[in-house]
């Protein structure tokens, strides 16, 4: 079996259209399944459920990584009965080492296409480079150069990376080898500081997918404490700001969620916008957040909530 796998029982995201991922040939629906959860935080069952409500309702781009927990797993036995399935994944270190070699990202993808089911895989991303010096990362023995030679055999179609550092992924993207990135938390109604990162795309041609629009949760809440953003604790003009972003979405009449998808959605330099879910509940309010109109007059006061862009400067910027 191929990347993709073929169910007539499909339809498109209302509202929603595929687009093409830079130059790769390849298309994505601006909204795929990210899967990190339903490798790690439910039972099998549950997983699977989702997977075929998510295939159901045009979800059908579906990113992975070897170190999801179980989740390459239950996509391999989701996509049984399946077709015009899209299985993006990445390639990682051993589990529990920093073993992050040629050798292992060969390893790695192999196991991929194990849990998977597949005999090649669409779109493979170098999983958080943060983790290996750049040096190491693209020495002749390193985990780039695996992964070129793997294209090269026909074994993955095309080659992204994946992770954190705005700078680091510039870097990376600048080295003309790979042709899709993914960066997350960084382009969000609190986080700009992915502009960099998507003008040096643009130019080259590279596709972009935007993952965590809600930036851990804070901006998927209408009411409630704001306690955190991108998996730490909120600071005090991450929460302020939170609090100016629902004074806009009330004011609207849209909710946080759905300003959070639609922001991410509506920009051309964005492919696809990523988004994880753990139930068909989720699921299903982020295909209606999705399909929820704005008011063209909210943007501006979106963009003036934000924080001084000094504030993302630190460990989260550029």
């Amino acid at each position: 079996m191929s990347g993709t796998a073929s169910d007539p029982a499909s339809g498109p995201v209302p509202g929603i259209t595929d687009r093409a991922l830079g130059t790769t040939g390849l298309r994505v629906p601006a909204l795929v399944l990210g899967t990190a959860g339903l490798g790690r935080k439910v039972d099998e069952p549950t997983a699977a459920e989702v997977l075929r409500a998510a295939a159901a309702a045009g979800w059908r781009t579906w990113d992975t990584s070897n170190e999801y927990g179980d989740a390459e797993a239950r996509i391999g036995s989701a996509l049984d009965g399946l077709a015009d399935v899209q299985v993006l994944t990445k390639a990682d270190p051993l589990p529990g080492s920093a073993d992050f070699s040629g050798d292992r990202v060969r390893a790695s993808v192999a196991e991929s296409l194990e849990r998977l089911r597949l005999d090649r895989l669409p779109l493979v991303h170098l999983h958080d480079p943060e983790r290996i010096s750049f040096d190491d990362a693209m020495a002749p023995d390193g985990p780039v150069r695996a992964l070129l030679d793997l294209r090269d055999a026909g074994t993955i179609e095309h080659l992204g990376v994946a992770g954190g550092p705005i700078g680091l992924l510039r870097r990376y993207v600048r080295t003309g080898e790979f042709e899709a990135v993914v960066t997350h938390n960084r382009l969000t109604l609190l986080d700009r500081s992915a502009e960099t990162l998507l003008e040096d795309c643009a130019e080259r041609g590279i596709g972009v997918l935007n993952a965590a629009p809600f930036g851990g949760g804070a901006l998927a809440d209408d009411d409630g404490p704001v306690r955190s953003y991108h998996y730490r604790d909120a600071d005090a003009a991450q929460r302020d700001a939170v609090l100016r972003i629902r004074e806009i979405a009330r004011a609207a009449g849209v909710p946080v969620g759905a300003l959070a998808v639609r922001a991410s959605v509506r920009d051309p330099r964005v492919a696809a916008t990523i988004v994880g879910v753990s139930s068909t509940a989720q699921l299903a309010q982020v295909t209606a957040w999705a399909a929820i109109p704005v008011p063209d007059d909210v943007w501006p006061d979106l963009d003036a909530a934000l924080p001084d862009p000094a504030h993302w400067a630190g460990e989260l910027g550029r």
